[in-house]
């Protein structure tokens, strides 16, 4: 840590990209995660709204499930970057939150919310797979992580307590 006390990486840094890359205005996304961000999540993060049909490749690719999911996540080490130069010398590059448009637009209306809320739980539970959690093997702390950051950031009912998962 410097010695003038200042942290060492800045706070969460969100990008919203579509399909191609392209940044996304989605300012109140971006600001809410990095308002509601563990303290530990420090560094950059890209968000990429796309199509159902690029989540379902993805979601075979990488995890031989053969659907859409409504969100993957891709820590910065797997090498599977959505937007690999967001990196810069002062910034680390956490990972890519990919969230599938379509399932999103599905869940929301199921669970009587608006989609750009839909877009905050999604992107919450992915960040927190970014930085370490798994709620299928941690015994509940990611749920825990989940449910009190959902508060904080004025949410109902999380992903994992809607699916039932661990």
């Amino acid at each position: 840590m410097p010695s003038d006390g200042s942290d060492p990486l800045p706070r969460l840094r969100v990008s919203v990209v579509d399909d191609d890359g392209r940044p996304v205005r989605a300012p109140a996304l971006a600001a809410w995660l990095a308002r509601v961000a563990p303290a530990r999540a420090r560094g950059a993060v890209t968000i990429a709204l796309v199509t159902d049909r690029r989540v379902r490749t993805l979601n075979r690719h990488y995890r031989g499930i053969d659907r859409a999911t409504d969100v993957l996540s891709f820590p910065a080490g797997d090498g599977i970057g959505v937007e690999p130069g967001l990196q810069s010398r002062r910034t680390a590059f956490l990972g890519d939150i990919v969230i599938a448009r379509g399932v999103a637009a599905r869940q929301a209306r199921e669970a009587g919310h608006g989609e750009r809320t839909e877009w905050r739980v999604l992107a919450l539970h992915g960040l927190l797979h970014l930085i370490g959690y798994d709620h299928e093997q941690d015994g509940g702390e990611m749920r825990r992580a989940e449910a009190r950051l959902r508060r904080k950031g004025g949410l109902g009912a999380g992903l994992i307590e809607r699916e039932g998962a661990p």
